[in-house]
């Protein structure tokens, strides 16, 4: 039998084991807790960059929330609750061939003009999101700003191109029609993109390549019509001088009638004016009283006049 000091011992070394195995759960708890704190802490919290709006998810039902998150710290249920970034700032999409603009890859815009000649073109579209449509952009695509500009926008674009530049020849679009062309198109990627919110600023068409046989049409094309401007230039300059010439000539002609004429009616005037007797008085006048010394037995008569 067991001595009362034996039951003693075993009952305190039974209550100094519930207790170490009580505190040692008590510091595994908190020990799981901090990880778990420290794990979740991250989640918790999410931050929003400055230009940007959040897109809030709901994962675990109730969708897309209407209402975007502005820049900043702002709490979530972690596990529950997505953030998606949309920017609202300035961007401006690319789509070029070559590697150094836009993206690594090929994204020229191919399209064909009124006659069926291929043209291929890189373009740029400066746009801005609005802060209110991002939800609805987001529901609707599913996706991050790079995946929608680079599938949807372009889509948007190579058809608004295919609509204007297949109106026009070839030789127009590259040439005097290329600013109307641009206007056009950019008018009608707005008015596709608008109700999506996005805000366009300015399309541009930055480079048109032609197969080399069509630009070598054209540039032909170019010459003789420069080489005709020009001989139609000199033509209009010679007639232009022929002309004041005529008009030089005609203005001394009238001129040296005028001074005929003039002249005309002078000298019948001046014939009129003369009488015998204006002659005489005349004669009279410049008589100085002598007689002329001449010659011969014969006395010069002169007659005076009866009256001055």
């Amino acid at each position: 039998m067991n001595s009362p000091m034996s039951d003693r011992i075993g009952t305190m070394h039974f209550e100094l084991d519930t207790e170490a195995r009580s505190k040692l759960k008590r510091v595994v708890i908190g020990a799981v807790t901090l990880l778990a704190v420290l794990l979740l802490l991250p989640s918790t919290f999410t931050y929003v960059n400055p230009g940007y709006v959040g897109i809030v998810i709901h994962r675990g039902g109730g969708g897309v929330d209407p209402v975007p998150l502005g820049p900043g710290v702002h709490v979530r249920v972690p596990f529950l609750t997505g953030i998606e970034e949309y920017p609202i700032f300035l961007k401006t999409l690319i789509l070029a061939k070559s590697p150094n603009e836009g993206s690594t890859q090929n994204d020229e815009i191919n399209v064909n003009s009124v006659e069926g000649q291929p043209l291929a073109l890189d373009v740029s579209l400066s746009f801005q999101l609005e802060q209110s449509h991002t939800p609805q952009l987001y529901t609707m695509f599913r996706t991050d700003i790079n995946q929608i500009t680079h599938g949807f926008v372009k889509q948007t674009i190579r058809q608004a191109l295919q609509e204007v530049v297949g109106t026009e020849p070839v030789a127009d679009v590259i040439g005097p029609k290329k600013a109307e062309v641009t206007n056009r198109v950019n008018a009608l990627i707005a008015k596709h993109l608008a109700p999506l919110g996005f805000d366009v600023k300015q399309f541009t068409i930055n480079e048109l390549r032609a197969p080399p046989a069509v630009m070598e049409a054209i540039n032909q094309k170019n010459v003789m019509q420069q080489q005709a401007l020009t001989a139609q230039n000199e033509l209009q300059k010679n007639t232009f001088n022929a002309q004041g010439d005529s008009i030089k000539a005609a203005g001394r002609a009238k001129a040296i009638t005028a001074e005929a004429e003039a002249q005309a009616r002078a000298n019948e005037l001046l014939a009129r004016s003369i009488t015998s007797t204006l002659v005489q008085y005349q004669i009279a006048n410049k008589w100085d009283g002598k007689l002329p010394m001449v010659s011969g037995g014969g006395t010069p008569f002169i007659q005076l006049p009866t009256k001055p």
